[in-house]
This record gives structure tokens, C-alpha cells and sequence, in this order.
């Protein structure tokens, strides 16, 4: 990988992404949720910012936009107007499909609605880099503001798609709450247990869990395995179509 990457938490349990390429010196940030955590962050790593990519219109993803616009004087990538709340400041509007480059490294954007409808995910292939948002947590998944069900499953059938090698970063320290409600539904999975044990550890170091990869997600993630039999049995849904299984996943999630 080129790419240098650097996270930092904001708020309560949001993390932002800074991404650099050595090469061209050029720096971009995933979401604007906290304008002086972002700002702090680069003058840590004495970075200078170009980019500015914004998964969706949510306030925690946003907030901070137009100061550090105002800043860095960063060009701002975001979703493009339409069913969601517009974003002020979005200097590029993107949609499913659209890539850019950041420094030599190619950025493709991928509409993952469910969570919200503008939602978009960045995905590096060279790097083997996801940026998720709200829509893959580690063990978990986005709460359905906007989308359906549907939705989301289509979106994460899509995201399942990506090597098992690739990297995930997402915007949240949900960890242990989402583990410990895959557990609840797929009690005898070792690989799970395995998984929150070691996140239990971080924690309690006060460590992030983020990032994971897609092939710790495939073996633990309930939300990605709505065609298990182990998970289907516990449901009592050993019958049911795999999107009335996620549907019943993610009602049980909202509850926990």
C-alpha cells in the first residue's frame, strides 16, 4: 500500500480518516464531523488537506464541513443531491460508479443506501481500502433512517462482493454493543467469540477495534449472513427468504 492512513475518534464514538499519498503529497479526509479534531489531526501528521469526502448528510458526518473548508481550502466530495437532505459546501457531486484519483491511487464510489439514501461508500482497489460509513460496522450494520431493508441487504450483498482481503474502516465504535448481539444470535460461532474477546481486550485498553476486513466480517458479521443455517435455526426462521432473516436481524438490533 502507498497510501499512508491515519484515524482519529471525534465526538462521542465517531472516527475520521485521514489518507495520504507520499508521492504526490496529496491528503484526503473521510467525513467532517468535528471541524478541530480533522484540523488537529493534519497538523499532527503535518499534512496539508486536498480532499475532503463526505459519506453522507448526517450532522456527525458533516458538521465541520465549511470550517474546514474555509481552512484547508480542500475541494469537497460528496453524495449527490437527491433523496436525502442536500449537503452545503459539496464542490463534486458523485454517484454510484463515479471514481477520482487521490494522488496515483483510484477512489470509487459505491451507493450503499439503507442507512441513509445518499450514502456513499469509497473504495480503493489498489490499496485494498473500504470506507463504509454507516452502512458495514465491524460485527454490525447502519440503523435504517431512510432506506429499507431491502435496501440495505442489496448494499451489503454488494460490499460482499469486495476481495476478503480488503480493509475496513468504518465510522463508528460499535464494536462490543454489535458483538455482543451476533453473539445473542449465533452463540456457537468460535471465530465470534474469538472476535469479541480480542475487542473486549481493546477496549478495556481503550484501543480501536476499527478498522477490520472483510473476511473477519464474513465469518462474524450476522448482517452478512442472513443465509446461515446456525443463525436461521436460533431465529426460528429456518424457511424464511434471506430478507425477511436481515429484516428480523435488524429489528432484534434496534431492541437490544
Amino acid at each position: 500500500m502507498s497510501l499512508k492512513i491515519h484515524q482519529f475518534p471525534y465526538l462521542s464514538d465517531n472516527y475520521g480518516v485521514l489518507l495520504h499519498d507520499p508521492s504526490s503529497n496529496t491528503t484526503a479526509c473521510v467525513d467532517a464531523g468535528d471541524a478541530e479534531a480533522a484540523i488537529k489531526a493534519l497538523e499532527q501528521q503535518n499534512w496539508t488537506l486536498d480532499l475532503l469526502l463526505i459519506t453522507h448528510h448526517h450532522a456527525d458526518h458533516t458538521a465541520g464541513l465549511e470550517q474546514i473548508k474555509q481552512k484547508t481550502g480542500a475541494r469537497v466530495i460528496g453524495p449527490k443531491a437527491g433523496a436525502s437532505a442536500a449537503i452545503a459546501g459539496i464542490d463534486q457531486e458523485v454517484q454510484d460508479g463515479d471514481s477520482f484519483q487521490l494522488g496515483k491511487s483510484e477512489v470509487q464510489v459505491i451507493h450503499t443506501p439503507g442507512h441513509t439514501l445518499d450514502m456513499m461508500n469509497y473504495y480503493l482497489p489498489q490499496d485494498g481500502v473500504l470506507f463504509s460509513g454507516d452502512t458495514l460496522f465491524t460485527m454490525g450494520c447502519g440503523r435504517l433512517f431512510e432506506g429499507t431493508a431491502a435496501n440495505m441487504l442489496d448494499s451489503l450483498n454488494r460490499l460482499k462482493q469486495l476481495p476478503q482481503q480488503t480493509t475496513i474502516y468504518c465510522s463508528h465504535e460499535y464494536t462490543l454493543h454489535n458483538g455482543g448481539f451476533a453473539l445473542s444470535v449465533d452463540p456457537d460461532n468460535i471465530e465470534l467469540q474469538v472476535r469479541v474477546a480480542a475487542a473486549e481486550e481493546l477496549r478495556a485498553n481503550n484501543l480501536p477495534t476499527v478498522p477490520s476486513t472483510m473476511a473477519e466480517e464474513l465469518a462474524t458479521n450476522p448482517f452478512l449472513r442472513a443465509d446461515d443455517e446456525a443463525i436461521r435455526k436460533t431465529l426460528g426462521m429456518e424457511g424464511a427468504d434471506d430478507l425477511a432473516v436481515f429484516t428480523e436481524l435488524r429489528e432484534r438490533r434496534n431492541n437490544a
